[in-house]
């Protein structure tokens, strides 16, 4: 019988920057060399890393998937779908030229929509790659779906949830979730996800607050002026113009800070809210980050890479791991005995969209 041991010590890892730096190194270096084409077994070698040092419950993870099978995933999606797509804009540029804007807008409505069907299908692939790429005791993880219709509901609920100002997207977002988890499985486990856009809605409403504010401010701030300059003596006056300059970039800075806060408080409410409603078989899960711990990661990501003038984006994704793990927990009981291996089909490339598209990493 495996337990979650409570809230605590379900999830630990047990590796170190400093032995990951070899890694990381080597990688960059070797990438440098092979003009990028080494990036994918840099990426299954980082893998290896984080999955080896990461225990969940009484076992380490093991990251099996290779270096060719990502560049062979990228290299199907270059030839099936970038190239494609790239001549379709060509063509959509030549029927703009010709003086056919009607048929340049649908075909530029067409590309958009096939565009973000594929990024659906990308976004559910690499899931179920990396799930069945990823053993404990021996047992994988997988999804029989191939993602295509996933990538109709992506398309749909995407396009749905900008409806109403935008206000359906966490509705969106947590049905694309609960669905896309749903299709998984580890062992003879599926998972079960059931999170509601109810508890992170009013998160979501703060984004409206903030133009709302930033015009206020920007009146009141203008008034300021305005008495500022009137008042001004002849010997000390404010030149208007420079505070017409000034004060529109003041505004701007504060109107991008506010909307990057909130966009962290809404996104770390989201993210435990989903992952709290997550379960496989006797276990539950739960995310327990909160608005700071996530701005302490992006700021330290974008510092990292600032002061090392690129060179420290090769621990943005242990960062990142280290992250998830460190605030993911678990409860609740797994019977060994009975879990039995995946009988899910294992897919034979990697996360060949995900990468031309540039989605994402981890």
């Amino acid at each position: 019988m495996a337990s979650g041991s409570g809230r605590r010590g379900a999830f630990e890892f047990t590796g170190g920057w400093r032995e990951f730096a070899p890694i990381a190194f080597s990688n960059l270096l070797l990438s440098a060399v092979t003009l990028g084409i080494y990036v994918f077994w840099a990426r299954t070698r980082e893998r290896q890393y984080l999955w080896s040092r990461t225990r969940f419950i009484d076992d380490r993870l093991e990251w099996t998937g290779t270096g060719f099978e990502l560049f062979l995933g990228y290299v199907f999606a270059f030839f099936l779908f970038v190239i494609p797509f790239a001549l379709l804009n060509l063509l959509l540029q030549g029927i703009l030229m010709r003086g056919h804007p009607g048929a340049a807008a649908v075909l530029g409505l067409f590309l958009y929509l096939l565009l973000m069907y594929l990024t659906g299908v990308a976004i559910f692939r690499a899931l179920r790659y990396r799930l069945s790429r990823t053993f404990w005791h021996g047992i994988r993880g997988g999804a029989d779906s191939q993602g295509l219709a996933f990538g109709w509901s992506y398309l749909w609920r995407t396009v749905t949830g900008s409806l109403v100002l935008g206000l359906l997207i966490p509705w969106s977002m947590t049905s694309l979730w609960n669905e896309r988890w749903d299709a998984m499985s580890f062992g003879p486990h599926r998972f079960d996800s059931n999170a509601s856009s109810d508890r992170i809605f009013l998160k979501f409403l703060l984004f409206y607050l903030v133009p709302v504010i930033v015009f206020i401010g920007s009146v009141v701030a203008a008034a300021l002026v305005a008495g500022f300059a009137s008042a001004a003596s002849a010997g000390d006056p404010i030149d208007p113009r420079a505070m017409g300059v000034i004060l529109p970039i003041a505004m701007l800075l504060i109107y991008g800070f506010a909307l990057g806060l909130i966009a962290m408080i809404y996104y770390a409410a989201y993210f435990r809210e989903v992952v709290g409603n997550l379960s496989l078989g006797g276990l539950e899960f739960e995310f327990d980050a909160q608005t700071w711990d996530w701005i302490r990661l992006y700021l330290g990501n974008i510092g990292l890479t600032i002061v090392t003038l690129g060179i420290g984006r090769i621990f943005v994704g242990y960062r990142n791991w280290t992250f998830f793990i460190r605030h993911m927990k678990a409860y609740g009981e797994l019977n060994l005995d009975d879990f039995t291996q995946s009988t899910t089909r294992l897919p034979g490339q990697g996360e060949g969209l995900l990468d031309a598209f540039d989605i994402g990493a981890f």
